[in-house]
């Protein structure tokens, strides 16, 4: 089914979204109406223009795909499916992730993956391909994000305050520098290869679908940052 959103308010598109009988969605021409995906089951959505904040917000078996930026705090909460964007996005990507997948073609804002935890088979991943903003990772407490930094020369690509309160889950970071200033609570090593195989199959996904050469992605070292065995907060939350 193909829909056009046009300026159509978010809660009458929402509406026809999920109102529709087919599993297959193209929406067009949508001019950052929220919520997209929100409260949606068994679909597959392609969406055409920018969203606005919270598409895939708690996510639940459906796909979205973006041809365009995304605004702030996509797949907020999500529990699982898939969110491709070809393109960028705002702050507070992933906030909460408890499942499922993010993969960003561009770069991303401040805040991306505050909060994400994970629970047995449930692993939330986001994969960023340029630069991501301060605070990433901010209190993370299980899954795992990468970012490859294509847009980075010689410089770490993520900002200010990486990591602080991370008590849980990994981040995988290819810069042709290590990081530096990070918080007490984390640590960090250049990869080896066996270092890095956790996180290849994310990496390859990104390959494929912004059709990006893995050998390109590799010609830079990653960094895998974990929390430290000393974090106080690390029995706090479900983060197995």
């Amino acid at each position: 089914m193909q829909i056009e959103a046009g300026k159509k308010y978010y809660m009458q598109l929402n509406e026809e979204i999920k109102g529709c009988a087919d599993k297959e969605i193209t929406i067009n021409g949508v001019l950052g109406q929220r919520y997209i995906g929100t409260g949606v089951k068994n679909k597959n959505i392609t969406v055409y223009g920018t969203p606005g904040n919270a598409m895939g917000a708690y996510l639940n078996q459906c796909d979205i795909t973006v041809y365009g930026n995304v605004q702030d705090a996509v797949g907020d909460t999500m529990d699982n499916g898939t969110i491709v964007v070809h393109g960028s996005a705002g702050d507070t990507l992933g906030y909460g992730m408890r499942g499922g997948a993010v993969y960003v073609k561009g770069g991303a804002g401040y805040r991306v993956g505050i909060h994400m935890k994970a629970y047995l088979d449930h692993q939330p991943v986001i994969v960023i391909g340029g630069r991501a903003g301060s605070f990433l990772g901010e209190y993370q407490a299980g899954g795992t994000i990468v970012v490859l930094g294509l847009d980075a020369e010689d410089d770490f690509p993520a900002g200010n305050y990486c990591g602080t309160g991370m008590h849980g889950g990994a981040m995988y970071i290819r810069s042709s520098c290590p990081p530096a200033h990070l918080a007490e609570q984390v640590d960090w090593i250049r990869c080896e290869k066996e270092d890095l195989e956790p996180a290849m199959g994310y990496i390859k996904n990104y390959c494929d679908y912004f059709d990006v050469s893995l050998e390109e992605i590799l010609s830079k070292p990653f960094y895998k940052l974990t929390p430290s065995g000393g974090n106080p907060y690390s029995s706090l939350y479900t983060a197995y």
